[in-house]
């Protein structure tokens, strides 16, 4: 046990480090490129990241997922999963291929057509790096991972901004793209240590068909309704307009995604080990779920409550359509964070049919929130629909996982409540601020970034202070952890 808690540790530091230098360097780039590049640019690329999720999608087919649950996979596994990821990979991009034509005809935008092309290279470039991706989790050793991220993306976000200055237009982000998913994929080669055998085995994936079926068509689902979004505004509203969703959609994501993909990768292998202590197991459960609602509220909060700043300070006025679309989307975030959450619950403890189940009450509150705000013409109705479908969503995911896991519904919101009245407290102080109102704000003559400290901090203090009355152990713990990293 002392061994595994050390190796969650590792793999917990590493997967932080990774999404947060990760997050830097494209917030970097992805600032960069929203000054020198066009709405215009950025809607297309958002059409063709449409068909790139779905296309990714049906590479791993949720057997990634499923090895991850797998408590012991073998070679044999792992080289029949890559295989079956390089075949799919090839047949859809030949399909895609042949129908860009189509695509840009159904979006009227001629240049999809080369774009798309070169673009769909990506998922095949991905689909070539996700058993190694997977192996290294499943180990708990997610070192090289890390690594791969931070010299893919720094590489691909110069080429990126210098094909941008050059004037490529949205030529800049799909080689950006590709440039990124074939740097990854090629250091984990060189790294992993794994080669796939010359084995295809259907008892390979006859075992891992039942959870892997059921993370596909809960992965398919959760695909196909967050990006009806982007498809929808991109067909009947604008490409300028879609350029602004994405961009609010992309910033705020970055928190939630990055978040989710944290617990993810660190806890489902550690969850999964556990499986059949039911006690010990619950023990993490509140553990995580607490740790969780510390980063996942505060600091999603907060970024909504300083919007309007953090988007002054990057991009001046250009994108301040995307702002109020931005806060929406960051709280949303939250819920997204602990509906990803409650379903790794699940799928630790082998329960595939009921992230089905939570994927298919998402995809009808979203399908439902889409119909009672599309014909508005709104763009910041519709996100709040979005909202709304995604608070749902969370309550039902709360009730199937309490019941799935047998651990408490009312404990699954106490373990939450402290950091809601805290991040309320942060936020109000926030928006109480007087220096940061109207003639206030022109008088003492300051500027965005000045303005976003001050919100930060205030927030911030605040926060913390409250956490600190309630005597939340898991802020001492985060500090103890912080004073022996800087002090290492």
């Amino acid at each position: 046990m002392s061994e595994l808690k050390t190796k969650t540790a590792k793999t917990l530091k590493w997967n932080t480090i990774d999404r947060v230098a990760t997050q830097v360097l494209y917030g970097l780039s992805g600032i960069v490129l929203a000054d020198l590049l066009s709405k215009q640019d950025f809607g297309l690329v958002g059409v063709l990241a449409v068909f790139q999720a779905f296309a990714i999608l049906f590479v791993d087919s949720g057997f990634g997922s499923a090895l991850l649950q797998k408590k012991n996979p073998d070679e044999d596994d792992y080289s029949t999963v890559f295989w079956f990821n390089l075949g799919v990979s090839v047949v859809i991009y030949a399909i895609l291929y042949i129908c860009a034509p189509l695509i840009a005809s159904f979006f009227n935008a001629p240049q999809l057509t080369a774009l798309s092309r070169v673009m769909f290279l990506t998922f095949v470039l991905t689909g070539l790096g996700i058993v190694q991706t997977n192996r290294l989790m499943k180990q708990m050793d997610v070192k090289q991972i890390a690594i791969a991220d931070l010299f893919a993306l720094s590489v691909s976000a110069c080429l990126g901004i210098a094909l941008a200055c050059a004037g490529f237009g949205a030529w800049a982000i799909v080689w950006q793209s590709v440039a990124l998913a074939a740097l990854k994929s090629g250091w984990l080669w060189m790294t992993g240590n794994w080669i796939p055998k010359p084995v295809f085995s259907r008892k390979s994936l006859m075992d891992i068909r039942n959870i892997g079926i059921s993370v596909f068509i809960s992965q398919f689902f959760n695909t196909l309704f967050l990006n009806i979004y982007p498809f929808i505004i991109g067909k009947w509203y604008s490409l300028s307009q879609l350029g602004s969703y994405n961009q609010a959609d992309k910033w705020s994501k970055m928190g939630s995604a990055s978040l989710s993909q944290i617990l993810t990768s660190s806890f489902v292998p550690l969850l999964a080990r556990v499986q059949d202590d039911i006690a010990t197991f619950h023990r993490y459960m509140q553990r995580i779920d607490r740790f969780t609602a510390l980063l996942a509220f505060p600091g999603l909060a907060l970024l909504a409550a300083c919007g309007g700043s953090i988007f002054h300070f990057l991009f001046g006025i250009k994108w301040d359509e995307a702002i109020p679309l931005f806060q929406i989307l960051c709280i949303r975030g939250i819920g997204t964070v602990f509906i990803s959450l409650y379903s790794n619950f699940m799928m630790a403890l082998g329960h595939g049919r009921q992230i089905v189940v939570v994927e298919i009450v998402k995809d009808i509150s979203t399908v439902a929130a889409l119909f009672a705000t599309v014909f508005t013409m709104n763009l910041e109705i519709i996100v709040w629909g979005q909202l709304a479908a995604t608070v749902a969503t969370w309550i039902v995911a709360g009730i199937i996982a309490s019941h799935t896991t047998r651990y408490s519904l009312w404990q699954l919101a106490c373990d939450m409540l402290p950091f809601v009245g805290a991040t309320v407290a942060g936020c109000c102080a926030i928006y109480f601020l007087p220096a940061l109102h109207g003639e206030i704000s022109q008088i003492l003559n300051i500027t965005s970034l000045l303005q976003l400290c001050l919100q930060l901090i205030v927030g911030g203090s605040v926060v913390v202070a409250v956490l600190a009355l309630l005597r939340v152990p898991e802020l001492k713990e985060a500090s103890d952890i912080l004073k022996k990293r800087i002090a290492h």
